[in-house]
């Protein structure tokens, strides 16, 4: 299965989308923030980003789910900054514009860092927190096709994405990766001040399933292309946990790719009740709401690898 994006370069279509993110750019509407600034004059956001990318890492990274890893690694680059900042971030330093631990990018550059991952082996190139940096990644990709880039692309965000600019992403992007945080627009406002982000999340996900469909793999269990969900549970709001794996099952597919998962500690600013890490009772329940959905759980995939692995020792 070849990446989408090639089929675009070879028309034409992807330097016309590259055009339309930088128009964008111009007046910033590219994430639901809609700062309305001019980021290529070097105005800022709420994102805090301008012309460059800032880029904190890159390189083949393991801890990813396992369709994305395989023997060598997903090939993640990670962007500083974000057009969400949650108050318990586990990045917080890099989200927060922490300029010491980030490098600001060429095109070129990043085309590099792409075509770097791949020589390594990689088996795709994962955007992480790449929202407030679609022009930036578009841009990149002419150069690093012409340099031989063939894997596929994997859009790892928040969720908070605008439908408008995932339509231009349509057919570049092969395999999306959101997080799906909170179902309510309160708690959204409450921990990361966007009021909207429980309707913005159901629509760009809808969105990003009508472009790429339930996941596919090659023929060593590596995928290809499709929409794979993350939710991290969080102490004190199973409710919300429990509406979104019905709204998944429900109203995106049955046989959605999900990661539950179990990771949430308090970090950055965390504030009662998610002061406090999560418990084993309340991340059973969460399984427990998940298993008459149908849903393919990623977490139990990890859990059988676990044991499997425990077997060869």
């Amino acid at each position: 299965m070849n990446p989408g994006y090639l089929k675009l370069y070879d028309s034409g279509e992807l330097q016309q989308r590259i055009d339309t993110a930088w128009q964008i750019m111009e007046r910033c509407t590219i994430c639901p923030k809609k700062c309305k600034v001019d980021r290529i004059s070097g105005n800022l956001g709420v994102c805090g980003v301008g012309k460059l990318a800032p880029v904190s890492s890159y390189g083949p990274h393991f801890g990813e789910e396992r369709p994305l890893v395989g023997e060598h690694g997903s090939g993640t680059i990670f962007f500083a900054s974000c057009n969400l900042l949650c108050i318990f971030c586990q990045n917080y330093e890099i989200s927060r514009f922490n300029e010491a631990e980030s490098k600001h990018v060429t095109s070129s550059e990043l085309a590099a860092i792409m075509i770097r991952l791949q020589q390594q082996g990689c088996h795709n190139i994962n955007l992480v927190t790449p929202t407030h940096v679609v022009p930036h990644i578009l841009q990149a990709l002419p150069e690093a096709i012409e340099n031989g880039l063939k894997l596929p692309l994997v859009y790892n965000s928040s969720g908070y994405d605008s439908v408008s600019t995932l339509k231009i992403l349509d057919g570049i992007v092969d395999i999306y990766m959101p997080d799906f945080k909170f179902w309510s627009n309160a708690t959204g406002a409450l921990y990361t001040g966007a009021d909207d982000y429980g309707d913005v999340a159901r629509q760009a996900i809808k969105t990003m399933y009508d472009q790429v469909g339930d996941l596919r793999f090659d023929k060593n269990g590596i995928a290809q292309k499709g929409l794979l969900i993350r939710h991290l549970v969080m102490p004190d709001h199973l409710e919300e946990t429990r509406s979104i794996l019905r709204f998944i099952a429900g109203e995106i597919s049955g046989a959605c790719h999900v990661n539950i998962m179990d990771q949430y500690r308090p970090c950055g600013q965390a504030i009662a009740p998610i002061d406090r890490g999560l418990t084993g009772k309340e991340y059973q329940t969460a399984l427990d709401y998940a298993k008459p959905t149908g849903l393919i759980q990623l977490n139990e995939t990890r859990l059988v690898d676990l044991l499997r692995n425990l077997r060869k020792l």
